[in-house]
């Protein structure tokens, strides 16, 4: 890793090409050799939320629908990658008896009951929180902090899990070693610390469990991690992160 400043901009190219829909130039070649950047690119989507955010309520607009517009942009920005992960982790996760039929359920294009629920639970969890912390003017920090934080756990998982099924988003981008996982840690917690102070602590925590909770429970029912199962441990650290902002203001 002695090398990374000189792939910092492939690397970063690299998670914006995986990780969102901006017109940026496509370096995703660089595959899994790219998650210690990963949480990089959550702050730069987080800023632009922010941004978005400043102009609404400089516009009137009020905390509760300035944070349904920052969700949906966010959304936009990702192309709903992760969103659509969290829906079909639920529902395979939960809809099938067996390892095979849950497999052939999270790549089934449809959505399920499981799904519909765990997609409007934790956007309602985000919802709530970012609406607590805008009716404080805390967002920047907040959203740069827990978009960094919560891209965290995506490499840590694919570090630790075998992939799945052997095919999709996740087995062709490769596998992270642990080091570079460890970095994307020391980065994702340190622009959280730098943001939000001690509360990065208890954020973390709370990311941590809740993805560890997933992490489990998928190498129990699946036998390991899919791109799915990423997704929704962006979307469960994301409002893990904001609740416990929201509660520490």
């Amino acid at each position: 890793m002695r090398d990374i400043p000189a792939r910092l901009l492939p690397d970063l190219l690299s998670g914006f090409a995986l990780l969102s829909r901006l017109p940026l130039p496509d370096h995703r070649g660089t595959g899994a050799r790219s998650a210690w950047a990963w949480p990089l690119v959550g702050a730069v989507l987080g800023a632009l939320a922010a941004a978005l955010a400043d102009a609404a309520m400089w516009l009137g607009v009020t905390p509760g629908v300035t944070a349904a517009m920052v969700l949906a942009f966010a959304a936009m920005l990702t192309g709903g990658l992760h969103e659509d992960g969290l829906s079909d982790t639920a529902d395979g996760l939960f809809g099938g008896w067996t390892r095979e039929r849950r497999l052939e359920i999270m790549k089934d294009s449809r959505v399920g009951s499981y799904g519909v629920l765990a997609v409007v639970l934790v956007t309602l969890a985000r919802w709530s929180a970012l609406t607590a912390i805008f009716l404080h003017g805390q967002h920047w920090s907040a959203l740069v902090a827990v978009g960094a934080l919560s891209r965290v756990p995506m490499a840590a998982i694919m570090a630790g899990l075998p992939n799945a099924r052997g095919q999709g988003l996740s087995h062709a981008t490769g596998r992270p070693s642990w080091g570079g996982a460890l970095i994307g840690l020391a980065v994702g917690g340190g622009i959280a610390f730098i943001l939000a102070g001690l509360s990065a602590l208890p954020m973390l925590a709370a990311a941590a469990a809740v993805c560890l909770w997933l992490a489990l429970s998928a190498r129990a029912r699946i036998g390991g991690q899919t791109g799915d199962i990423l997704g929704a441990a962006q979307q469960l650290a994301e409002a893990a992160c904001l609740t416990v902002l929201a509660a520490r203001i």
